[in-house]
C-alpha cells in the first residue's frame, strides 16, 4: 500500500483551495468589518457576550498577511488542533511504509478478505455501523484517518473500489459524528453552553442515527452492486504465517487498547483533551511493535518510514491552506459581521424556517471553521436568543448545529481530514464528489425533515 499523495488529486485539491482563498480575500473587501464583545465563561472559554451590541469597526487584512496566512494560522490560539492533525498525518505516512514493506497490512487485509469473501455485504454493514458508532458516541473523526487506507485496501481486495472504501470509513464516521448521540465535542459543548442537561434529548438523535445509517447503507449497497467484480472470490487466497499472524495480532491489540481509551474519554475529562495524542501514540507503538515481531531490520524500518513520510508532506500545504480561510475571516474581522447579518435575517423569516436557517448558518460556518467545538462557542450564544423569540427549544437548535457541523465535514474541500483521506488514497476531490453528491443531497433533505419534525412535536 503506497501512501504517497497522488499528483493529480493533489493538484486538483490545490486549485480548489487556492480559489477559495482568493474568494475569501475578496469577501474581506465586500463585507464590512465588525465584532461582538467576548467574555470568559465559567469554564474558562471565550464566548460571545449576548448582552453587548454588535459594532462595526476598522478591519481588513493586509495583502502580505493573506499571502502568508497558511503559515500565520500556526500562530493563532487554535493552532494546537492543526498541529496535531499534521503530526497525525506524518505518523501515518511514516508508519504505513514499514507496515506495507513488511507485508503486515497485506496479510491483515488478505485475512479479512478471505474470511468475509462470501459475506461482503454483511462486512460492509458491520464496518459502516462501527465507524458511525465511533463518531456518534465519542466524537471520533480525525482519529479514524489511520484506518481509512486499511478499509480502502480491504474493499479493493473484495472486488470493490477506493470510493466504496471511503464511504464505509470516512463518510460513515462523519455521519455518526453528525448525529452526535453522545458526541462530547459538538452535543456536549453546545448543551453545556445552552445550560441544558448533558446529553439530554437523546431520543431524536438516536432516531436520526438509525435513519442516516439506513440511508448510507442503501447508498453504499447500491453503489457496490454496480461496481462489484463478480469473479473476485476465485482470486482471494490466504496462506497463514505464524510470524505475520503474531505481528497483526499485536497491531490489532494495541489499536484496540487505544480505541478503548478513546471510548472512555466522554467519562474521563482528562482523556478528552488528549485523544489525538492517544491515537498518534497508539498507531506509532502498534507499528513499531508489529514490525519488530517480523524482525524487520531497524535500518530498513527507518528508511521506509522516512521515504513514506516525505510522500505525504505535500498534504501539509493543503491542510494549512484550508485552515487559513478561517484565519483570514477572523483577522479581517469579517466573521462576526457574517454572523450579525445572519442573525438579522433570522428575525425576519417565518417560524418554521428559522430552524432550517440555523442549519444553514452552521453549514456555511463549517466551510470556514472545521472545529465543531470552536463553532459551538461562536454560534450557540447567538442562535439561542433568536430561537427563543420564535419558541424554538435549545435542544432543536443544538441538533440543527450538530447536523450542520458534521455532515458538511465529509463534503467540504476545506476540511483537512477529508483532504488527508483523499490524498492517501489517490482520489481527486472532484471524483469523490461525483461519488457522494447524491448522498449529500439526500442527507440535506432528510435532516431538514427531521428538524421540521422536531419543531412540529415541540422537541
Amino acid at each position: 500500500m503506497d501512501n504517497k499523495i497522488n499528483l493529480k488529486s493533489y493538484i486538483s485539491s490545490l486549485i480548489v483551495l487556492f480559489a477559495l482563498m482568493i474568494l475569501t480575500y475578496i469577501l474581506t473587501f465586500v463585507i464590512p468589518s465588525g465584532e461582538y464583545a467576548r467574555i470568559i465563561n465559567a469554564d474558562g472559554n471565550e464566548i460571545i457576550d449576548i448582552e453587548s451590541e454588535f459594532k462595526f469597526v476598522e478591519g481588513g487584512i493586509p495583502f502580505w498577511k493573506w499571502v502568508l496566512s497558511p503559515i500565520l494560522v500556526l500562530t493563532t490560539s487554535g493552532s494546537f488542533t492543526i498541529i496535531a492533525v499534521i503530526i497525525l498525518l506524518l505518523v501515518i505516512g511514516a508508519i504505513f511504509g514499514p507496515l506495507t514493506d513488511s507485508n503486515i497490512i497485506k496479510y491483515l487485509i488478505d485475512k479479512i478478505a478471505y474470511k468475509y469473501g462470501k459475506k461482503k455485504y454483511k462486512l460492509i454493514a458491520i464496518l459502516t455501523l462501527v465507524f458511525m458508532l465511533l463518531g456518534a458516541f465519542i466524537g471520533i473523526y480525525e482519529e479514524a484517518v489511520p484506518l481509512v487506507p486499511i478499509v480502502v485496501g480491504l474493499m479493493i481486495m473484495l472486488g470493490f473500489d477506493t470510493s466504496l472504501g471511503l464511504g464505509v470509513s470516512i463518510v460513515a464516521v462523519g455521519c455518526g459524528f453528525s448525529t452526535g448521540i453522545m458526541n462530547p465535542f459538538t452535543i456536549g459543548v453546545a448543551q453545556k453552553l445552552a445550560g441544558v442537561p448533558l446529553f439530554s434529548g437523546v431520543w431524536l438523535r438516536i432516531v436520526s442515527f438509525i435513519i442516516i445509517y439506513l440511508l448510507l447503507l442503501a447508498f453504499l449497497f447500491f453503489y457496490a452492486k454496480k461496481i462489484e467484480r463478480k469473479d473476485v472470490n476465485a482470486e482471494i487466497t490466504f496462506e497463514k504465517s505464524i510470524e505475520l499472524e503474531r505481528a497483526t495480532n499485536a497491531f490489532l491489540i494495541i489499536l484496540g487498547v487505544g480505541v478503548l481509551l478513546v471510548l472512555m474519554s466522554p467519562f474521563i475529562p482528562f482523556l478528552q483533551d488528549i485523544t489525538m495524542i492517544i491515537v498518534i501514540l497508539m498507531f506509532l507503538v502498534a507499528g513499531i511493535t508489529s514490525c519488530a515481531l517480523v524482525k524487520m531490520p531497524i535500518k530498513d524500518f527507518f528508511k521506509s518510514a522516512f521515504r513514506n513520510m516525505l510522500g505525504v508532506l505535500p498534504a501539509l500545504v493543503l491542510i494549512l491552506m484550508a485552515s487559513s480561510i478561517k484565519y483570514v475571516l477572523v483577522e479581517s474581522k469579517t466573521l462576526d459581521t457574517i454572523m450579525y447579518y445572519a442573525a438579522n435575517v433570522a428575525e425576519t423569516i417565518p417560524r418554521f424556517t428559522v430552524v432550517l436557517f440555523i442549519y444553514l448558518i452552521a453549514l456555511i460556518l463549517e466551510f470556514f471553521i472545521a472545529s465543531g467545538s470552536a463553532k459551538a462557542f461562536l454560534l450557540i450564544p447567538i442562535i439561542l436568543p433568536i430561537a427563543s423569540l420564535f419558541g424554538i427549544s435549545p435542544q432543536l437548535c443544538i441538533l440543527a448545529y450538530a447536523f450542520g457541523d458534521g455532515f458538511s465535514n465529509i463534503f467540504y474541500p476545506t476540511n483537512p481530514v477529508l483532504l488527508i483521506s483523499l490524498g492517501l488514497n489517490k482520489t481527486k476531490y472532484t471524483d469523490y464528489m461525483k461519488f457522494t453528491w447524491k448522498f449529500a443531497l439526500s442527507t440535506l433533505v432528510v435532516t431538514s425533515l427531521i428538524l421540521l419534525f422536531g419543531l412540529m412535536i415541540g422537541y
